[in-house]
């Protein structure tokens, strides 16, 4: 959106100093009680009032719109008095794109363009950034697109769907002066970043330890077999960067999560929000070894991913560790706990509930601490830096999608496996392991292939 605009705001600077003092017309007096012209509190006009701002406003596509994109649109919508609008709304499914356009117009009396397409959407000169809601195995490869056709970017966790992934995503946002957001909005969260310091600054002490928990209610899919693709879908479009398969109702439009061609289970779900604050939280990077193991123990449905997961990622030069569990059914908490993380130091722990919520215990008797339960916006920390267009104002920057995305990879390619693995944060590889190093990436179906290197001008689509 800058760019587009530099010239436009470059003649506005120079209007308002004075070069155009030459053309300058003085405010005209209206019938009725309006100044004298000549009076000192008369200000002359250069440009009418409604121009000023108008090469601010934020034009947004919402891509994806069945799930968590419509609290995307209402996000951004949330924004319209700060000269921001949703302008387009895309799907691969004609039938719910018709039907949230129908609904967006009566909400807020307003029409909005639709397209089946994503790649109509980066042509549309009139979009400054997109919003990314699509299935996991879209949201590299649409960051990617999105940054050549020069459009800021906030996508859904996971930012990416299998580790190389993320790394192209960095690359991107950088070689093309993108903004890129990640979905994890507890990064704008008053309370989380609070919550933070007080890890950092000692509250607990030596912080040696996170714990990732995300204990969803996740019922039995059954196995309802192959069908005939839906009036309306775009299968082929759906399915994207996956290789092909046959259409089945298990994948279309919420459980595909349980399928590894287009999911990533629940780590590579909701638990993106809690590896992301366990590698905050511990002030790490990526592990250097990586041990999970799980299964399905409840039902003999069609998923693929794990319903119980545990996985322990090790630091040892920083000595400290990261556990992550995932439990799908009934269960107990964990101090209150179902979806969050906790923090131990040598002199208490924190306890994070949520995403807008902590609590401090210390000592052997475990006395209340601070605490603190505050939001966040993390939309609007987005269009904030897309109007200023500086990547450091960034709650939820690209780094994160590759980091909080790539930890969970590495815990399903050891889940995998069945075996421990040892993984070199610096090159991003597995350590002699072939096959492990072979499951970081996938194979690509063409036109929708995510780029080796992110590399040269406007590539086509």
């Amino acid at each position: 959106m800058k760019d587009k605009h530099d010239s436009r705001r470059e003649f506005l600077k120079k209007a308002t100093g004075g070069y155009l003092a030459a053309i300058t017309v003085p405010a005209m007096a209206t019938a009725g009680n309006a100044p004298l012209i000549g009076s000192s509190n008369v200000m002359p006009t250069i440009i009418p009032s409604r121009v000023f701002g108008a090469n601010d406003r934020i034009r947004v596509a919402v891509l994806g719109v069945n799930g968590r994109g419509k609290d995307h649109i209402a996000g951004y919508m949330r924004h319209q008095a700060n000269n921001v609008e949703v302008v387009t709304l895309c799907d691969a499914d004609n039938v719910v794109l018709q039907e949230r356009a129908k609904e967006f117009e009566t909400k807020y009396s307003k029409k909005v363009k639709t397209e089946q397409d994503l790649r109509r959407v980066f042509d549309d000169k009139e979009v400054d950034a997109v919003s990314i809601a699509m299935p996991n195995h879209w949201h590299a490869l649409a960051t990617i697109w999105a940054c050549q056709a020069g459009k800021d970017v906030y996508v859904e966790k996971p930012g990416s769907h299998t580790f190389t992934e993320g790394r192209r995503m960095i690359e991107a946002a950088e070689r093309y002066d993108r903004i890129v957001q990640h979905g994890v909005q507890l990064r704008s969260s008053e309370a989380i970043k609070e919550a933070i310091q007080h890890l950092r600054n000692g509250t607990i002490g030596n912080v040696y330890m996170a714990r990732g928990l995300v204990f969803k209610w996740r019922p039995d899919i059954g196995n309802q077999g192959n069908s005939p693709v839906p009036e309306g879908l775009n299968w082929d479009l759906w399915q994207g960067p996956a290789q092909a398969r046959a259409f089945s109702k298990n994948y279309v439009h919420y459980n595909w999560h349980w399928f590894w061609d287009y999911g990533n289970g629940d780590i590579g779900n909701q638990g993106i929000h809690e590896t992301d604050l366990c590698m905050w939280g511990l002030d790490v990077g990526l592990p250097e070894e990586i041990s999970s193991s799980g299964g399905k123990f409840l039902w003999n449905d069609c998923k693929e991913t794990p319903e119980v997961l545990t996985t322990t990622y090790k630091y040892p030069k920083e000595g400290k560790v990261i556990q992550f569990e995932v439990r799908p059914w009934m269960t107990n908490k964990e101090d209150g706990v179902e979806v969050g993380n906790i923090f131990y130091g040598d002199k208490g722990y924190m306890v994070i509930n949520g995403y807008a919520d902590y609590k401090i215990y210390l000592g052997r008797d475990r006395q209340p601490g601070p605490a603190r339960n505050a939001g966040g916006d993390h939309y609007k920390n987005f269009l904030d830096a897309v109007r200023a267009h500086d990547k450091k104002l960034l709650n939820g920057p690209v780094e994160t999608a590759h980091l909080a995305s790539g930890i969970a990879h590495l815990g399903n390619i050891s889940y995998r496996l069945g075996r421990t693995l040892k993984f070199d944060p610096q090159k991003e590889q597995f350590i002699g392991d072939k096959e492990a190093n072979a499951m970081l990436t996938r194979k690509y179906r063409a036109p929708y292939v995510v780029p080796d290197t992110i590399a040269g001008p406007l590539t086509k689509r």
